[in-house]
């Protein structure tokens, strides 16, 4: 009876942790920004205590390409607990938003070359948006254009595919974002020409990338830096490609990235 009982507790206690991490999740609300015939998939995290009466800070967040889909969850995968902690809610509190792109879509205007280790990257910066970025700056100005939000504090950051729409994103909209932060991603370094003089951005990469070479980060770092802005670089010597674990467990990037404003 004694291990019956045991082996009871023991299997509640396991099939209740995925469940507290889901309704954790559930947090941010499933929602969807429709522009013509278009739908873009997004999640969205208020502040606890929320109030159309208050003003706060606006943090986009992109995805890798692994996340893509129409599930509007699995963007969610990587960073979105960074966000949900407790002391970060209490901490930090800010309007959070995860966009999915579709299966078929990128952030970044690219053509990704899979057949080399690590792969190539042909960055089309005088081409269109994508579709899937182009949605994303339309429910930004959305979002950015109510009421109860900072706009002196408008914030973008992303992981690999998702690194690289944050470059993008930067050089389109370059007078929107008050800081940023890319992990293992790149671009072609002359769109930091774009960039506002003083920019923060704080770019992650592991030294191992057998997907997207550090050396793209290094080279946009140098460049943000040689056009006027502030590009702080971390290398992780021993990370393959998912160097986001250690960016997000970077103690004070929440806190370095929610000390800048823009200033008018």
């Amino acid at each position: 009876m004694k291990n019956t009982t045991y082996f009871l507790i023991l299997f509640f206690l396991l099939i209740s942790i995925p469940a507290s991490e889901a309704q954790e999740l559930n947090e941010f609300e499933k929602e969807h920004f429709l522009q013509g015939k278009d739908t873009l998939n997004y999640r969205i995290l208020y502040p606890k205590d929320f109030s159309e009466e208050k003003q706060y800070p606006i943090v986009l967040f992109l995805h890798g390409a692994g996340e893509r889909g129409n599930d509007n969850e699995s963007q969610l995968t990587h960073g979105a607990d960074l966000f949900l902690k407790s002391e970060n809610r209490k901490d930090f509190p800010a309007i959070v938003i995860f966009p999915q792109a579709p299966k078929e879509d990128y952030w970044a205007n690219v053509e990704v070359n899979r057949e080399v280790v690590p792969y190539e990257f042909n960055f089309r910066n005088e081409e269109e948006p994508t579709k899937a970025l182009h949605l994303v700056m339309a429910l930004l100005n959305s979002v950015t254009s109510e009421k109860y939000t900072d706009k002196n504090r408008i914030y973008v950051g992303g992981l690999s595919m998702g690194g690289m729409g944050t470059y993008e994103i930067l050089s389109r909209m370059p007078e929107t974002f008050a800081a940023a932060f890319a992990i293992c991603g790149g671009a072609d370094p002359v769109i930091t020409e774009k960039y506002p003089k003083n920019f923060n951005i704080w770019i992650f990469h592991g030294e191992q990338d057998n997907v997207v070479p550090p050396e793209l980060s290094k080279t946009m770092a140098r460049q943000i830096n040689t056009h006027g802005g502030n590009a702080k670089l971390s290398l992780y010597p021993d990370d393959n490609h998912n160097s986001w674990d250690s960016a997000f467990s970077e103690p004070y990037l929440l806190s370095w990235l929610f000390s800048h404003q823009k200033t008018n």
